[in-house]
């Protein structure tokens, strides 16, 4: 259908709304709700944090005159629910308060509850009009579309890279190659993830912290360390930080007797089952997204088996040389065997360059 250009400046608005949640939903999704009644608007809102009221219900609290409502337009960005969880039916608060219309972004993504919403809201005489700026509504929420969809999280895989792309000295001396901007960025792609994935030797030989370190930082993403044969030195610093650091392990026996909290996962061809450990990390922790932070070894291992989903890359302007490590161990024998990457997006972070890539899934 055509939409007016007011709808879509709302729904811009609501989009924007949306994105305030874009470090404290998870599980949940990110959405934003505006109620506009006679081209003005009367209410706004989004969801703030899982078990908390709602978008749409944060907008319809904020109206301060409720007579207002009658027959009154709500711009959503995703379907609004049609089912009690923590929360009520967003649906059921629209239509009780008397909404005369709903424009939505996308619809739910979940198969068994997709366009539900919608269908309650127009069995009740609420005129329904959508898709509206669809593509920027799922860029919000990339990795619950994807766990509702596949029972996978989005992965992003942040590497860090000299000119000449090296990771390391040969040494696996690393720190740092990046300056203090792209550092800072990295902060923000933690602060969005679920789960930070990390392989032993990277704590063996950074002995890093993996925790969120922004000032208005609510949560810390879950750490999970692959290490397949449980060598990890049990004080190193992650497992001092705040939050939950697991260790993924195929060790069965060593990790009955581990006092760190250890997940036995299935093994492949000797490391732990890349693949089990995300669909666990989606199932048991309804992870959306992840942020894989690790070695050259690791990180190749995870490209190789197809589970990574954008390749983050910070590029320093300084060269390594060529007896550091490369940016991933990933055989490949031919050119015909190289794989084919497009990118996204290619922006200046301080100093450095900040290349994000997706793999092309044909090649």
């Amino acid at each position: 259908m055509d939409f007016s250009t007011a709808d879509t400046v709302f729904m811009q608005q609501a989009l924007r709304l949306a994105e305030e949640g874009l470090n404290t939903t998870t599980p949940n999704p990110r959405v934003g709700c505006v109620l506009v009644k006679d081209g003005v608007v009367i209410g706004e809102g989004y969801h703030h944090r899982a078990g908390e009221p709602h978008a749409e219900v944060n907008a319809l609290k904020s109206v301060i005159d409720r007579q207002q409502l009658a027959g009154a337009t709500a711009y959503v960005t995703l379907e609004p629910c049609s089912h009690t969880g923590k929360t009520g039916p967003c649906a059921d608060a629209l239509v009780d308060a008397g909404i005369g219309r709903l424009v939505y972004a996308m619809e739910d993504p979940n198969p068994l509850v997709a366009g539900r919403g919608l269908d309650k809201l127009q069995r009740a005489g609420v005129v329904v009009d959508g898709p509206l700026l669809e593509e920027e509504a799922l860029s919000l929420n990339l990795g619950f579309v994807k766990r509702m969809r596949t029972g996978l999280p989005l992965v992003r895989c942040k590497l860090a890279m000299s000119l000449d792309g090296r990771t390391a000295m040969r040494s696996g001396e690393s720190k740092w190659i990046t300056g203090p901007s792209a550092r800072a960025d990295v902060q923000k792609l933690r602060a969005r993830s679920c789960a930070i994935i990390t392989g032993v030797e990277s704590v063996l030989l950074d002995d890093p912290l993996l925790t969120v370190r922004l000032p208005e930082c609510e949560r810390q993403p879950i750490r999970v360390i692959v290490d397949s044969q449980l060598r990890v030195d049990p004080s190193a610093e992650v497992f001092r930080q705040p939050g939950t650091t697991l260790v993924a392990t195929c060790d069965a026996a060593k990790a009955l007797n581990s006092e760190l909290d250890t997940w036995p996962l299935p093994e492949k061809m000797g490391h732990v089952d890349l693949r089990e450990l995300l669909l666990g990390l989606a199932e048991h922790y309804q992870c959306n997204e992840v942020l894989l932070e690790t070695g050259a070894k690791l990180a190749g291992a995870f490209v190789a088996a197809g589970l990574v989903d954008e390749l983050i890359v910070y590029v320093a302007a300084k060269l390594m040389g060529s007896d550091a490590r490369p940016l991933l161990e990933l055989p490949i024998l031919t050119m015909g065997a190289s794989l084919e990457l497009t990118i996204k997006d290619v922006r200046a972070v301080g100093p450095d360059w900040r290349i994000t890539a997706i793999p092309d899934p044909e090649s």
